[in-house]
């Protein structure tokens, strides 16, 4: 059978991680991961050239002479089938807002026009990614999200991504679902997470990895507001799990490094409800991202 290879990216507010994928048997290839970390806020030029190097030392390291397509994990809000930004007034990607990145990587890299450029959303590539990771999964529904900044989510049955209908929430989106005195992300994001501390303690926190390292050295308001969290988390996607009828439910995102201190009281609510749904954490968010957007290329 004849191998053929893609150019896998994900790209986040502070980095960019390329690989070449054998898109037959959805495998990384050796050596081929090359990550280069950034400030998105620079000119476009710049950023483009970061992007175009990041990817050339990948195609370099891998030894894979052709490449079928290119296929991009990006944050959103963004048109994912046209490839136009629409980041505005997040700290970062300031000077992309309204441009078409298609027509950016082939004017940088000299593709023609009908070489494929692919985009997904960064949490719909994850779930994708932990689908494809695990043949089990291909036959499975699945609801996977992504702790960190914000809270992503995607809904995938039998490998395809759902959006649209009535098992799913708008867009296939959680991060904007009512929730007590705003919305789920405000509860179930790093910034829920520095709130709670602050709440609690009347003191303030940078980021997430600082309330986590708290919580190592026992911490015991760190480690209350990690538990909320988990309860928080589970009263926002339990009527989703129950109405996706989901198989699988799986966490990943920079937060699930913490999930020793949110974890079990999430799974203690979630059988409450009697519900029989898999809880996994992922343990490698990159590569799961990396094979979900290429899985837009998928040949077998």
């Amino acid at each position: 059978m004849n191998k053929e290879y893609a150019v896998g990216l994900d790209i986040g507010g502070t980095h960019i991680t390329a690989a070449i994928i054998d898109i037959t048997d959805m495998k990384v290839i050796d050596f081929s991961l090359h990550k280069e970390s950034f400030d998105s806020n620079l000119p476009v030029e710049e950023v483009m050239t970061i992007w175009e190097k990041a990817i050339r030392i990948s195609i370099e390291n891998s030894k894979v002479v052709n490449t079928t397509g290119l296929a991009v994990c990006m944050p959103g809000p963004f048109d994912y089938t046209k490839g136009v930004c629409w980041i505005k007034g997040q700290s970062k990607y300031e000077h992309f807002y309204g441009l078409n990145v298609r027509d950016l990587f082939q004017d940088k890299l000299n593709l023609s026009n009908d070489f494929p450029i692919l985009f997904e959303n960064d949490a719909v590539c994850f779930g994708k990614g932990e689908v494809f990771k695990d043949a089990k999964n291909l036959s499975k529904k699945v609801m996977a999200i992504t702790l960190g900044t914000g809270l992503g989510a995607c809904f995938i049955d039998k490998g395809e991504s759902i959006s649209t209908g009535n098992l799913v929430p708008k867009d296939g989106e959680i991060y904007n679902l009512p929730y007590k005195e705003g919305i789920a992300e405000d509860y179930v994001s790093a910034r829920g997470l520095i709130g709670g501390y602050f709440a609690l303690s009347g003191k303030k926190l940078n980021n997430g990895l600082e309330l986590f390292n708290l919580a190592k050295t026992g911490d015991e308001m760190a480690i209350k507001v990690f538990g909320k969290m988990g309860e928080d988390l589970a009263a926002i996607v339990i009527p989703w799990l129950e109405n996706f009828s989901a198989d699988s439910f799986i966490i990943g995102g920079k937060i699930a490094n913490a999930s020793e201190f949110f974890l079990p009281v999430f799974i203690k609510k979630i059988k409450e409800t009697g519900s029989n749904v898999t809880v996994s954490v992922s343990t490698d968010n990159e590569i799961a991202a990396l094979l979900g957007a290429t899985s837009l290329l998928y040949t077998a």
